[in-house]
């Protein structure tokens, strides 16, 4: 089998194109090229009524388009008088899968490296092979060439089949555990608090349930006293049946490694496995066996550590944050039962659960320590403040708090809510692509740039929010403050332009406006929004994060140093 001459006639088809011009020749040539090849479908384009200056090939199972999938591709690059075999990759839609390269090279890439400048179009498809056209193809080369990706793609579509299958399973099995449940309704939840007593805003009640739907470890920074742990301690008492599923552990000063997380085994009895007293161990393994048990609906578990960072986090949650992104177990002990005694009930292994929902909360002040990029990138981080309205309404309120009314209240939801985070979501970036690829350059100017499971959990945390209500761009508003502004911190000549940089991105039209007149946006806009003009405050698109960017930038004038922390 050989598609050395097909290749061959494309080119020559291809050159006598003029680009812009009508195309000529295409339809004798389509009447004559192969149709399949290695059983797989062939199209090529020359432009579409006039010819486009990047003719292609590409080779399509059943299930892929060019509009809409993965697939092998030629790529004519006549101006560069090159011709690159590629893992395509569809622009119209992002496609439902990827090629997972471990060292890919973008056609972006390659044209940067060689000539200084993006690719004209395609630009996001991986390079195979580029051959120089003014150098005589190789019948044998090109033959093997293509034979090999397309083995790849093939390669490809067994494991996106196996995969659509297990997810279709999924989704069958998780129906049918939470198919005597009633839907969630976070309405009902945001009632609840204000009947108990709480003050949250709806937006704040959104964050916090989309954030646990996203990724289940939460960390709740900000202000002493501001309903940090409350908010976590009045969700898990309404959406469980009892308190065994749910546990508040104060951090001591004196945890400098996990055993009071996940106990010891007894030194002086190597066959007891100490368990720890706050009952940590104990919900991991009821929230395991709780998964596990196909016959019972699956519920929710929370683990709350109050006051998170008055120990080193890394210290004592190490496994922790380890077996989040590798879903490796942890390894607890290695005592062997004897025969005739009971089986310990301590499993030597133990994976973190996935209805295992853990919240941190944390105080900035002398006492604590700071968080490390490491255990940020992780998390959602949720800032809790009080605007003057919050206070107000609290000193108006006659409500007694009253935690007692929560309880269990939304049991009969928790089989919503299980769904919602257990179900698998597609990450569908291309709507913030562009503002996204703004932060991260920015970013990486100082060090705080993101990766690819950031940019993922990005895309879950904005369909979470959606699926709870939330839309425009407070999706990618909410997103930017919880996962990219975290991890900024430094001294005032480090981010004095970087924030200035970043609150441009915030607002329509500034980059522009404000090309090069860095002082004269600070005057314009880093006041207080009560301040703002009401046509400045209409320009900008993400509030949330401007505001906190422009906060952090009076305290790294004021003191000199800046972080989104604060006490």
């Amino acid at each position: 089998m050989s598609y050395y001459n097909e290749l061959k006639k494309f080119i020559v088809v291809s050159d006598t194109q003029v680009t812009g011009q009508g195309t000529v020749g295409v339809q004798e040539f389509n009447q004559e090229r192969e149709l399949i090849y290695n059983d797989l479908k062939v199209e090529a384009k020359f432009g579409t009524g006039r010819a486009s200056a990047i003719p292609w090939i590409a080779f399509l199972s059943e299930n892929d388009t060019v509009q809409n999938g993965i697939y092998p591709v030629y790529l004519y690059y006549k101006e560069k008088n090159i011709l690159i075999l590629a893992y395509g990759v569809s622009e119209t839609k992002e496609p439902n899968r990827t090629w997972n390269l471990q060292k890919g090279i973008k056609i972006n890439e390659y044209f940067l490296n060689n000539y200084s400048k993006n690719a004209e179009k395609y630009g996001d498809s991986f390079v195979y092979k580029v051959y120089d056209l003014k150098k005589k193809l190789e019948e044998k080369e090109v033959n093997e060439d293509l034979d090999a990706l397309i083995a790849i793609y093939k390669s490809t579509l067994l494991k996106t089949k196996v995969m659509l299958e297990e997810k279709a399973l999924k989704k069958v099995t998780l129906k049918k555990r939470f198919s005597n449940q009633i839907p969630f309704d976070i309405d009902s939840f945001q009632l609840k608090t204000g009947e108990a007593g709480l003050i949250f805003s709806p937006q704040l009640i959104q964050r916090f349930i989309a954030s646990l739907c996203t990724k289940p470890f939460v960390i709740c920074s900000g202000l002493s006293g501001s309903g940090k742990t409350k908010l976590a301690q009045a969700f898990a008492q309404w959406i469980t049946v009892d308190e065994s599923q749910y546990v508040i552990v104060p951090v001591g000063a004196d945890w400098t490694n996990r055993e009071p997380l996940l106990g010891y085994p007894n030194a002086l009895n190597k066959e007891e496995y100490v368990s720890p007293e706050n009952g940590v161990l104990d919900l991991m393994i009821r929230a395991k066996q709780n998964i596990e048990n196909t016959e019972d609906p699956t519920k929710p578990y929370f683990l709350i550590l109050d006051e998170m960072n008055l120990s080193h986090v890394e210290r004592y949650f190490a496994d922790f944050l380890s077996t989040m992104e590798s879903g490796d177990t942890i390894p607890l002990h290695k005592i062997l039962p004897e025969p005739t005694k009971d089986l310990i009930t301590i499993p030597q292994t133990l994976k973190l659960p996935k209805n295992l929902f853990i919240i941190g909360t944390v105080n900035i002040d002398e006492t604590t320590y700071m968080f490390s990029p490491k255990v940020l990138d992780r998390a959602n981080t949720i800032e809790f403040r009080l605007t003057e309205k919050d206070l107000a309404d609290f000193i108006a309120s006659d409500i007694k708090l009253d935690m007692e009314l929560l309880k269990a209240q939304g049991a009969n939801m928790s089989g919503g809510f299980m769904a919602m985070a257990l179900q698998e979501t597609d990450k569908n970036l291309k709507p913030s692509e562009a503002d996204l690829k703004l932060f991260f350059s920015e970013l990486k100017k100082s060090g705080a740039e993101f990766g690819y499971r950031t940019a993922s959990e990005i895309g879950r945390l904005m369909y979470m929010l959606k699926e709870l209500g939330e839309a425009g761009d407070n999706l990618l508003d909410i997103a930017i403050m919880q996962k990219l502004l975290p991890k900024l911190h430094g001294s005032r000549s480090k981010l004095n332009t970087a924030l200035t940089t970043l609150a441009k991105f915030c607002v329509k039209d500034a980059v522009k406006d404000f090309d090069g007149k860095d002082e004269d946006f600070r005057k314009t806009y880093f006041i207080p929004f009560d301040k703002l003009p009401t046509d400045s405050l209409d320009k900008i698109k993400y509030k949330i994060s401007f505001e906190k960017i422009s906060r952090m930038h009076k305290n790294a004038m004021e003191n000199g140093f800046t972080s989104y922390a604060e006490a």
